[in-house]
């Protein structure tokens, strides 16, 4: 189970109802953010994370509304007693920018930061899950960021364990993960012998910002979740086109090619303040199962 949490769903200026953006998934103990634009420390409090877990933050691209929380994050985190290592990932920029501010702004940062540079591709990878990047359309170099599970061992079937002669207890457990047993009587019995097929993990991908992109539909094919920027409604088609942006029509559109289940709206310019409903409507005449974000929208996913 992943739990979604949007901290910041707002673009370019924040407004009276949406921070800027900072998504986090929660999975076990562990948190993974998506970028971490100005006034994330505040949310990131309120919303009741937690400042000492296991932290990935992977910043998009190299906007302000992207990265300007991270200083204040990275700080108050620090201040609030966090001693576990942090790792940020990020496109070329990320360093420098980190750099910059802190060796220029005097700081007590008690625990270690690893900051990466990287290109296109798997960028971070931990027993369970890999997070891909894919290079986007946008002003900028921006990356879209694929987050998968790992493949789990299927359903396990007791019945075919007791049949095969597998006592109760450590044996069932090893056989559940995975891994081959040898019984007293030397017959090594294999996870295949009691699993059922293998069950595929949860798919989540995040856009940052970006315009049509063909890379986005092969990041996005069959995802459980897209969160899609959606920074303009249709009649704005143009001016997205222009900037590097989405229309909600644009992100409806990927989310229809991609067979994904679930498309979340994300990154709204401030001038729909109170006109959302006009840009749910029209992205779920293309696509049904259509959210439209809002600071401290939570969404679980199985």
């Amino acid at each position: 189970m992943i739990e979604i949490i949007f901290l910041g769903t707002g673009a370019s200026v924040p407004s009276r109802s949406r921070m800027l953006p900072c998504i986090v998934l929660r999975r076990k103990d562990e948190l993974i953010v998506f970028d971490c634009g100005e006034g994330a420390q505040y949310r990131f409090l309120q919303s009741g994370l937690g400042v000492n877990k296991k932290m990935v933050i992977l910043i998009s691209h190299m906007h302000g509304d992207h990265v300007f929380g991270l200083p204040g994050l990275i700080t108050t985190m620090s201040f609030l007693g966090r001693t576990k290592p942090l790792t940020i990932i990020g496109p070329p920029g990320i360093k420098k920018f980190l750099n910059c501010v802190l060796k220029t702004i005097p700081h007590h940062i008690r625990y270690d930061i690893s900051v990466y540079e990287k290109e296109p591709g798997v960028v971070y990878e931990a027993d369970e899950y890999i997070i891909e990047a894919y290079e986007t359309e946008h002003s900028v170099t921006n990356y879209a960021y694929v987050f998968k599970e790992k493949e789990r061992p299927g359903k396990f079937h007791p019945d075919k364990a007791m049949k095969l002669g597998v006592p109760k207890g450590p044996l069932w457990k090893k056989l559940q993960m995975g891994f081959p047993v040898v019984l007293e009587d030397g017959r090594i019995i294999r996870p295949e012998d009691v699993l059922g097929p293998p069950r595929k993990g949860i798919k989540i991908v995040y856009t940052g910002d970006t315009g049509p992109c063909e890379d986005i539909i092969s990041a996005c094919k069959e995802a459980d979740v897209i969160i899609h920027e959606a920074t303009y409604s249709s009649e704005l088609t143009e001016k997205a086109l222009k900037e590097g942006h989405s229309t909600t029509v644009m992100a409806a559109e990927t989310a229809k090619r991609c067979k994904a289940k679930m498309l979340i709206l994300t990154h709204i310019s401030a001038r729909y303040e109170g006109l959302e409903d006009k840009l749910l409507e029209e992205a779920k005449r293309i696509f049904e199962n259509t959210i439209l974000a809002y600071d401290g929208l939570k969404v679980t996913v199985k």
